[in-house]
């Protein structure tokens, strides 16, 4: 019998962006395992913007084994992946392209 690996849900952030600054949510989720993140995801959502993909304007996880950008409907191989501290903030980064603070 295969023993089951137990992530721990270490991060679960849900942001509402106001309407004057461009509107939309931007969530943030992350799993670990044995003190490394091992799964995670990070999105900006916006159906004004972007009505499919359910929203997601850009966003970035390692869902499907591999650490992927999405962007406006489109899947990008992260091939320069150092870690998940370097990808939120670059993620933060690249969402000022559509909010206004």
């Amino acid at each position: 019998m295969l023993s089951k690996k137990k992530y721990i849900k270490i991060i679960d952030e849900k942001y509402i962006v106001p309407m004057k600054n461009g509107g939309g949510i931007i969530k943030f989720e992350a799993w670990e395992y044995r003190g490394e993140i091992v799964k995670y995801s990070m999105a900006y959502i916006n159906k004004d913007i972007f009505p499919n993909d359910n929203g997601r304007v850009i966003g970035y996880d390692n869902s499907h084994n591999f650490h992927h950008k999405h962007y406006f409907g489109e899947i990008y191989e992260v091939d320069d992946f150092i870690n998940y501290q370097d990808l939120v903030s670059r993620f933060k980064s690249e969402i000022k392209e559509f909010i206004k603070w």
